[in-house]
C-alpha cells in the first residue's frame, strides 16, 4: 500500500479529485496518510478532516526563520513515512534537502503543457492569463516529478485542453482542472502505486 502525503495551500480541488479517485477505485493500492498545509485557513484542511484524513498546518509565519519552517515540514513528513508526496496546489517552494530526501518521490501538477508557460512566476491564474495573452489554441496540464528547479522535473504525463475564443482566465482554469488536472494526477498516483512508472536517466519510463 502506497503511503501518500499531500501538501496544499488553498481550496484543495486537486486533493478532492484524489480523494474521489481513491473512493471510486480509480486509484488503487494507495492511502492518504496526511494532508499538510502552510495556510491555516486552507479549505483543503477541512476537506481532509471531512474524509477522515489527518490534517496538519505548518505555517512559515510561526517561525522566525525560513530554515526553521523547512526543518519542521521535513520532520512532520518523516513522522508519516510517505512513499509519495503530492503537491496539490501547494504554493511553498520546497527546500533542497526535502527534495533530496524524497528524490523521485514528489509529484506536482502544473496547469500548462511544460515547457510552455512554466518556471518562476507561472502559477495559478497567471499561467492562464499568459496563455490567453499569447493567443494559444491549446493548453493543458502536466504531471511531473519535482526536482531542484521550477517545473523542470521528469514529466509523467500531459493532457491537452482546447482554448475557446471567449475564455477568461477563470473559465480556462476551470476547464483545465476538469479536463486535465483531475484526470492525470490521480492516474499518475495509481501508476506509481502499482509499479507502472520508473525514472531512468532523468526521464519517466512507463512499464
Amino acid at each position: 500500500m502506497l503511503r501518500v502525503g499531500i501538501l496544499v495551500s488553498g481550496g484543495g480541488t486537486n486533493l478532492q479529485a484524489i480523494i474521489d479517485a481513491i473512493n471510486t477505485g480509480k486509484i488503487t493500492n494507495a492511502r492518504i496518510e496526511v494532508v499538510i498545509s502552510n495556510n491555516p485557513n486552507a479549505y483543503a484542511l477541512t476537506r481532509a478532516r471531512d474524509n477522515g484524513i489527518e490534517a496538519v498546518c505548518i505555517s512559515p509565519k510561526t517561525f522566525d526563520k525560513r530554515e526553521q519552517f523547512n526543518d519542521a515540514l521535513l520532520l512532520k513528513l518523516k513522522e508519516y513515512n510517505p512513499d509519495l508526496i503530492v503537491l496539490a496546489g501547494c504554493m511553498v517552494v520546497l527546500p533542497e534537502k526535502l527534495i533530496k530526501e524524497y528524490r523521485n518521490k514528489i509529484i506536482n501538477i502544473h496547469p500548462a503543457l511544460i515547457p510552455s508557460f512554466c518556471g518562476t512566476g507561472y502559477y495559478g491564474l497567471k499561467v492562464h492569463e499568459k496563455a490567453l495573452e499569447r493567443g494559444v489554441k491549446l493548453t493543458g496540464a502536466t504531471c511531473h516529478f519535482v526536482d531542484e528547479g521550477t517545473d523542470t522535473g521528469p514529466i509523467i504525463s500531459q493532457k491537452a485542453v482546447e482554448v475557446m475564443d471567449n475564455d477568461t482566465p477563470e473559465i480556462l482554469q476551470k476547464r483545465v482542472m476538469e479536463q486535465a488536472e483531475w484526470i492525470i494526477m490521480p492516474q499518475a498516483i495509481d501508476d506509481i502505486a502499482n509499479g507502472r512508472i520508473k525514472v531512468e536517466n532523468g526521464k519517466v519510463i512507463h512499464i
